[in-house]
Protein backbone atom coordinates (compact mmCIF):
# COMPACT_ATOMS: atom_id res chain seq x y z
CA UNK A 1 0.00 0.00 0.00
CA UNK A 2 1.24 3.62 -0.87
CA UNK A 3 0.21 6.05 1.72
CA UNK A 4 -1.17 9.23 -0.38
CA UNK A 5 -1.75 13.28 1.25
CA UNK A 6 -4.44 15.25 -0.32
CA UNK A 7 -4.92 18.42 -0.49
CA UNK A 8 -8.39 20.68 -0.91
CA UNK A 9 -10.31 23.26 -1.26
CA UNK A 10 -14.06 24.47 0.00
CA UNK A 11 -16.32 23.08 -1.98
CA UNK A 12 -17.15 26.37 -3.46
CA UNK A 13 -13.75 27.28 -4.72
CA UNK A 14 -10.88 29.26 -3.02
CA UNK A 15 -11.84 32.15 -0.79
CA UNK A 16 -15.21 30.85 0.18
CA UNK A 17 -16.62 30.21 3.35
CA UNK A 18 -14.82 27.31 4.92
CA UNK A 19 -16.05 24.19 6.60
CA UNK A 20 -17.47 21.83 4.22
CA UNK A 21 -14.72 18.98 4.79
CA UNK A 22 -11.40 21.01 3.37
CA UNK A 23 -8.22 20.08 4.84
CA UNK A 24 -5.23 17.37 4.15
CA UNK A 25 -7.03 13.93 4.37
CA UNK A 26 -5.20 10.81 4.14
CA UNK A 27 -5.79 7.90 1.19
CA UNK A 28 -4.10 4.30 0.69
CA UNK A 29 -3.70 3.21 -3.00
CA UNK A 30 -3.09 -0.63 -3.51
CA UNK A 31 -0.18 -1.05 -5.18
CA UNK A 32 -1.44 -4.12 -7.19
CA UNK A 33 -5.13 -3.25 -7.71
CA UNK A 34 -4.96 0.78 -7.91
CA UNK A 35 -7.83 0.69 -5.73
CA UNK A 36 -8.24 3.87 -3.21
CA UNK A 37 -9.57 3.46 0.37
CA UNK A 38 -9.17 4.26 4.02
CA UNK A 39 -9.89 8.17 3.50
CA UNK A 40 -9.59 10.13 6.36
CA UNK A 41 -9.32 14.03 7.13
CA UNK A 42 -6.45 14.33 9.55
CA UNK A 43 -6.47 17.91 9.69
CA UNK A 44 -8.83 20.58 9.07
CA UNK A 45 -7.29 23.96 7.63
CA UNK A 46 -8.38 26.30 5.49
CA UNK A 47 -7.89 25.97 1.80
CA UNK A 48 -4.71 23.71 1.45
CA UNK A 49 -4.36 23.93 -2.41
CA UNK A 50 -0.96 21.93 -2.35
CA UNK A 51 0.90 20.26 -0.10
CA UNK A 52 4.66 19.27 -0.37
CA UNK A 53 7.19 16.92 1.70
CA UNK A 54 10.15 17.60 3.18
CA UNK A 55 13.25 15.16 1.28
CA UNK A 56 12.81 12.95 4.67
CA UNK A 57 8.95 12.78 4.38
CA UNK A 58 8.66 13.60 8.58
CA UNK A 59 7.66 17.17 7.67
CA UNK A 60 4.64 18.57 5.62
CA UNK A 61 4.12 22.08 4.00
CA UNK A 62 0.92 23.54 3.13
CA UNK A 63 -0.31 26.23 1.21
CA UNK A 64 -3.44 27.76 2.50
CA UNK A 65 -4.85 29.77 -0.93
CA UNK A 66 -6.12 32.88 1.33
CA UNK A 67 -6.05 36.36 0.27
CA UNK A 68 -3.47 37.10 3.67
CA UNK A 69 -1.50 34.10 2.20
CA UNK A 70 0.08 31.37 4.88
CA UNK A 71 2.44 28.17 5.06
CA UNK A 72 1.92 25.65 7.78
CA UNK A 73 4.46 23.19 8.89
CA UNK A 74 3.53 19.97 10.31
CA UNK A 75 5.10 17.00 11.42
CA UNK A 76 3.97 14.00 10.30
CA UNK A 77 3.51 11.33 13.32
CA UNK A 78 4.22 7.81 14.04
CA UNK A 79 0.72 6.84 14.21
CA UNK A 80 0.09 8.72 10.71
CA UNK A 81 -1.75 11.14 11.98
CA UNK A 82 -0.26 15.43 11.52
CA UNK A 83 0.40 17.70 14.21
CA UNK A 84 0.81 21.75 12.99
CA UNK A 85 4.56 22.88 13.93
CA UNK A 86 4.19 26.34 12.71
CA UNK A 87 2.02 28.78 10.54
CA UNK A 88 3.48 31.47 8.76
CA UNK A 89 3.32 34.27 6.08
CA UNK A 90 3.74 33.26 2.77
CA UNK A 91 4.91 36.19 1.31
CA UNK A 92 2.08 37.34 -0.57
CA UNK A 93 -1.69 36.61 -1.74
CA UNK A 94 -3.63 33.42 -2.53
CA UNK A 95 -0.54 31.07 -2.26
CA UNK A 96 -1.14 28.00 -4.92
CA UNK A 97 2.05 26.19 -4.63
CA UNK A 98 4.86 24.85 -2.35
CA UNK A 99 8.11 23.51 -3.46
CA UNK A 100 10.73 21.65 -1.30
CA UNK A 101 13.45 21.66 -4.04
CA UNK A 102 15.63 24.27 -2.52
CA UNK A 103 17.49 22.32 0.63
CA UNK A 104 16.21 24.19 4.19
CA UNK A 105 14.27 26.70 2.40
CA UNK A 106 10.59 26.38 1.15
CA UNK A 107 9.62 28.39 -1.99
CA UNK A 108 6.23 29.61 -2.55
CA UNK A 109 4.32 31.05 -5.46
CA UNK A 110 1.74 33.30 -4.58
CA UNK A 111 -0.65 33.62 -7.20
CA UNK A 112 -2.78 36.73 -6.17
CA UNK A 113 0.50 38.89 -5.77
CA UNK A 114 2.61 37.53 -8.57
CA UNK A 115 5.33 37.58 -5.65
CA UNK A 116 8.23 34.70 -4.92
CA UNK A 117 7.64 34.24 -0.91
CA UNK A 118 10.85 31.87 0.98
CA UNK A 119 10.61 30.63 4.08
CA UNK A 120 13.21 28.21 6.18
CA UNK A 121 11.88 25.26 6.07
CA UNK A 122 13.01 24.62 9.53
CA UNK A 123 10.59 26.63 11.27
CA UNK A 124 12.53 28.34 14.63
CA UNK A 125 10.76 30.82 17.69
CA UNK A 126 12.51 33.68 15.97
CA UNK A 127 11.93 33.40 12.41
CA UNK A 128 11.99 36.65 10.29
CA UNK A 129 9.34 37.49 8.14
CA UNK A 130 9.63 35.57 4.70
CA UNK A 131 11.72 36.68 1.79
CA UNK A 132 9.42 37.85 -0.97
CA UNK A 133 10.15 38.83 -4.45
CA UNK A 134 8.03 40.85 -6.69
CA UNK A 135 7.57 41.10 -10.21
CA UNK A 136 6.23 44.18 -12.91
CA UNK A 137 4.49 43.01 -16.26
CA UNK A 138 0.99 41.60 -17.56
CA UNK A 139 -0.23 40.25 -20.45
CA UNK A 140 -3.03 40.06 -23.76
CA UNK A 141 -5.75 38.48 -21.61
CA UNK A 142 -6.84 41.07 -19.76
CA UNK A 143 -9.26 39.16 -17.43
CA UNK A 144 -6.25 36.78 -16.34
CA UNK A 145 -2.91 38.80 -17.38
CA UNK A 146 -3.90 42.35 -15.37
CA UNK A 147 -0.84 41.50 -13.37
CA UNK A 148 2.10 39.07 -12.71
CA UNK A 149 0.73 35.96 -10.91
CA UNK A 150 2.97 33.00 -9.96
CA UNK A 151 1.85 29.58 -10.44
CA UNK A 152 4.68 27.25 -10.15
CA UNK A 153 8.58 26.87 -8.37
CA UNK A 154 10.85 24.43 -9.74
CA UNK A 155 14.52 23.31 -9.40
CA UNK A 156 15.91 24.22 -12.89
CA UNK A 157 18.69 21.17 -14.05
CA UNK A 158 21.72 21.54 -12.24
CA UNK A 159 20.55 22.81 -8.96
CA UNK A 160 21.73 26.41 -9.59
CA UNK A 161 17.96 28.16 -10.13
CA UNK A 162 14.93 28.16 -9.13
CA UNK A 163 11.99 28.97 -11.37
CA UNK A 164 8.95 30.76 -11.04
CA UNK A 165 6.12 30.34 -14.23
CA UNK A 166 4.20 33.78 -14.20
CA UNK A 167 1.18 33.24 -15.95
CA UNK A 168 0.35 36.74 -15.79
CA UNK A 169 3.62 37.98 -17.58
CA UNK A 170 4.64 35.03 -20.14
CA UNK A 171 7.46 34.50 -18.58
CA UNK A 172 9.38 31.78 -16.16
CA UNK A 173 11.00 34.09 -13.95
CA UNK A 174 14.95 32.95 -12.83
CA UNK A 175 16.38 33.06 -9.45
CA UNK A 176 20.13 32.45 -8.71
CA UNK A 177 20.40 29.75 -5.44
CA UNK A 178 22.85 31.45 -3.01
CA UNK A 179 24.11 30.65 0.60
CA UNK A 180 20.39 30.40 2.34
CA UNK A 181 18.46 32.08 -0.17
CA UNK A 182 17.78 33.73 -4.00
CA UNK A 183 18.91 36.30 -5.73
CA UNK A 184 16.82 37.43 -9.21
CA UNK A 185 18.77 36.85 -11.79
CA UNK A 186 16.25 38.00 -15.43
CA UNK A 187 14.00 35.83 -17.10
CA UNK A 188 14.83 32.34 -18.77
CA UNK A 189 12.08 32.08 -21.31
CA UNK A 190 9.42 34.25 -22.45
CA UNK A 191 6.82 32.55 -23.87
CA UNK A 192 4.30 33.67 -26.68
CA UNK A 193 1.82 36.52 -25.66
CA UNK A 194 -1.36 34.89 -23.80
CA UNK A 195 0.28 31.59 -23.12
CA UNK A 196 -0.27 31.52 -19.27
CA UNK A 197 2.77 29.54 -18.58
CA UNK A 198 1.43 27.37 -15.42
CA UNK A 199 3.10 23.98 -14.81
CA UNK A 200 6.98 23.47 -15.69
CA UNK A 201 8.73 20.05 -15.68
CA UNK A 202 12.56 18.85 -17.65
CA UNK A 203 13.10 15.84 -19.65
CA UNK A 204 15.08 13.22 -17.77
CA UNK A 205 18.56 14.37 -19.63
CA UNK A 206 17.46 18.46 -18.42
CA UNK A 207 17.78 19.08 -21.67
CA UNK A 208 14.44 19.87 -22.63
CA UNK A 209 11.63 21.83 -20.74
CA UNK A 210 8.12 21.62 -21.05
CA UNK A 211 5.77 24.24 -20.07
CA UNK A 212 1.72 23.83 -19.75
CA UNK A 213 0.18 26.68 -21.23
CA UNK A 214 -3.09 27.57 -19.17
CA UNK A 215 -4.67 30.24 -21.76
CA UNK A 216 -3.39 28.93 -24.42
CA UNK A 217 -4.16 25.40 -24.21
CA UNK A 218 -1.37 23.98 -25.53
CA UNK A 219 2.17 22.75 -24.41
CA UNK A 220 5.07 24.07 -25.12
CA UNK A 221 8.51 22.65 -25.16
CA UNK A 222 11.56 24.69 -25.08
CA UNK A 223 15.53 23.56 -25.73
CA UNK A 224 17.21 24.50 -22.19
CA UNK A 225 20.28 25.63 -21.61
CA UNK A 226 21.23 23.79 -18.11
CA UNK A 227 24.52 26.30 -17.73
CA UNK A 228 22.55 29.35 -18.03
CA UNK A 229 18.78 28.22 -17.23
CA UNK A 230 17.87 30.03 -20.44
CA UNK A 231 15.41 28.12 -23.09
CA UNK A 232 14.25 28.47 -26.26
CA UNK A 233 11.23 27.81 -28.45
CA UNK A 234 11.41 24.05 -29.93
CA UNK A 235 7.72 22.87 -30.64
CA UNK A 236 4.10 23.11 -30.16
CA UNK A 237 1.55 20.82 -29.32
CA UNK A 238 -2.05 20.98 -28.12
CA UNK A 239 -2.59 20.07 -25.16
CA UNK A 240 -5.93 17.91 -26.19
CA UNK A 241 -5.90 15.22 -28.46
CA UNK A 242 -8.92 14.12 -30.39
CA UNK A 243 -11.04 14.95 -27.23
CA UNK A 244 -13.88 17.31 -26.68
CA UNK A 245 -12.96 20.42 -25.19
CA UNK A 246 -16.07 20.85 -23.18
CA UNK A 247 -17.77 23.24 -24.89
CA UNK A 248 -21.02 22.63 -26.64
CA UNK A 249 -20.37 24.04 -30.54
CA UNK A 250 -19.20 20.26 -31.55
CA UNK A 251 -15.68 21.26 -32.00
CA UNK A 252 -12.93 18.53 -31.23
CA UNK A 253 -9.47 20.78 -32.01
CA UNK A 254 -8.36 22.74 -28.74
CA UNK A 255 -10.01 25.98 -27.97
CA UNK A 256 -8.67 28.99 -26.02
CA UNK A 257 -11.30 30.34 -24.18
CA UNK A 258 -10.64 29.56 -20.50
CA UNK A 259 -14.50 28.32 -20.44
CA UNK A 260 -13.66 25.43 -22.48
CA UNK A 261 -9.82 24.14 -21.67
CA UNK A 262 -7.80 25.19 -19.00
CA UNK A 263 -4.21 23.02 -18.53
CA UNK A 264 -3.18 22.30 -15.14
CA UNK A 265 -0.78 19.96 -13.74
CA UNK A 266 2.15 18.85 -15.87
CA UNK A 267 4.58 16.21 -14.89
CA UNK A 268 7.58 13.92 -17.05
CA UNK A 269 7.29 10.03 -16.24
CA UNK A 270 10.39 8.21 -18.07
CA UNK A 271 9.18 8.48 -22.03
CA UNK A 272 5.94 10.20 -21.20
CA UNK A 273 4.91 13.96 -21.14
CA UNK A 274 1.06 13.93 -18.87
CA UNK A 275 -0.73 16.70 -18.68
CA UNK A 276 -4.14 17.33 -16.90
CA UNK A 277 -6.90 19.48 -18.24
CA UNK A 278 -9.53 21.17 -16.96
CA UNK A 279 -12.86 21.56 -18.91
CA UNK A 280 -12.26 19.36 -21.43
CA UNK A 281 -11.43 16.72 -18.48
CA UNK A 282 -8.89 14.87 -20.09
CA UNK A 283 -5.29 13.49 -19.21
CA UNK A 284 -3.27 14.02 -22.08
CA UNK A 285 -0.20 11.28 -22.80
CA UNK A 286 2.84 12.24 -25.20
CA UNK A 287 5.46 10.00 -25.76
CA UNK A 288 9.07 12.29 -25.57
CA UNK A 289 11.42 11.33 -28.40
CA UNK A 290 15.16 11.05 -27.97
CA UNK A 291 15.61 14.88 -29.29
CA UNK A 292 12.54 16.05 -26.17
CA UNK A 293 10.18 16.49 -29.07
CA UNK A 294 6.53 15.12 -28.21
CA UNK A 295 4.36 12.86 -30.54
CA UNK A 296 1.94 10.73 -30.39
CA UNK A 297 -0.55 12.65 -28.07
CA UNK A 298 -3.69 11.05 -27.19
CA UNK A 299 -6.29 12.29 -24.43
CA UNK A 300 -8.09 9.99 -21.77
CA UNK A 301 -11.53 11.00 -20.25
CA UNK A 302 -11.44 11.13 -16.78
CA UNK A 303 -14.83 10.83 -15.97
CA UNK A 304 -14.93 13.54 -13.84
CA UNK A 305 -14.88 17.73 -13.47
CA UNK A 306 -11.74 19.96 -13.34
CA UNK A 307 -8.47 18.11 -13.32
CA UNK A 308 -6.44 19.76 -11.09
CA UNK A 309 -3.36 18.10 -9.85
CA UNK A 310 -2.22 14.55 -9.64
CA UNK A 311 0.48 11.72 -9.22
CA UNK A 312 2.22 9.35 -10.53
CA UNK A 313 2.75 6.01 -8.35
CA UNK A 314 4.49 3.31 -9.85
CA UNK A 315 2.01 2.32 -13.17
CA UNK A 316 -0.71 4.70 -11.60
CA UNK A 317 -1.59 8.10 -11.62
CA UNK A 318 -3.79 9.80 -9.24
CA UNK A 319 -6.10 12.86 -10.79
CA UNK A 320 -7.95 14.71 -8.10
CA UNK A 321 -11.28 16.05 -9.92
CA UNK A 322 -12.06 19.16 -8.01
CA UNK A 323 -15.51 20.17 -8.88
CA UNK A 324 -16.57 16.34 -9.36
CA UNK A 325 -15.41 15.89 -5.84
CA UNK A 326 -14.14 12.90 -6.61
CA UNK A 327 -9.98 10.73 -6.78
CA UNK A 328 -9.87 8.54 -9.79
CA UNK A 329 -6.87 6.38 -10.66
CA UNK A 330 -5.80 5.60 -14.18
CA UNK A 331 -4.08 3.09 -15.79
CA UNK A 332 -1.27 3.20 -18.56
CA UNK A 333 -3.38 2.45 -21.23
CA UNK A 334 -5.66 5.68 -19.95
CA UNK A 335 -8.38 3.24 -18.48
CA UNK A 336 -9.68 4.28 -15.09
CA UNK A 337 -8.96 1.65 -12.41
CA UNK A 338 -11.09 3.17 -9.44
CA UNK A 339 -12.38 6.36 -7.65
CA UNK A 340 -12.94 7.34 -4.47
CA UNK A 341 -15.39 10.53 -3.04
CA UNK A 342 -13.89 13.22 -1.85
CA UNK A 343 -14.31 16.93 -1.10
CA UNK A 344 -13.12 18.90 -3.78
CA UNK A 345 -9.26 17.81 -3.86
CA UNK A 346 -6.75 19.34 -5.48
CA UNK A 347 -3.64 18.34 -5.08
CA UNK A 348 -1.87 14.33 -4.54
CA UNK A 349 1.04 13.53 -3.00
CA UNK A 350 2.79 10.13 -2.43
CA UNK A 351 4.52 9.83 1.26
Amino acid sequence: MTQLWIGTYPEAGAGTPVGLGEGIWRVTLDDATGALGDASLVVTLPSPSFVAASPDGRTLHAALEVEDGEVVTLAVDEDGGLTERSRRASGGAYPCHVSTDVDGLVAVANYGSGHLGLLAAEPSDDDAAPAAYGHEGSGPVTDRQEGTHAHYAILAPGGRHLLVADLGTDELRRYRVVDGGVEPDGIAATLPPGTGPRHVGFATDGRTAYVAGELDVQVHVLTWDPETATGTAKQTVPAVVGAATGDDTGRTDPVRHPACALPSHLAVDGDELLVTVRGADVLTRYTIGPDGKLSDGRSHPLGGHWPRHFAVVGPWVVVALERAHRLVVLAGSGEVVSTLDLPSPTCVLPA
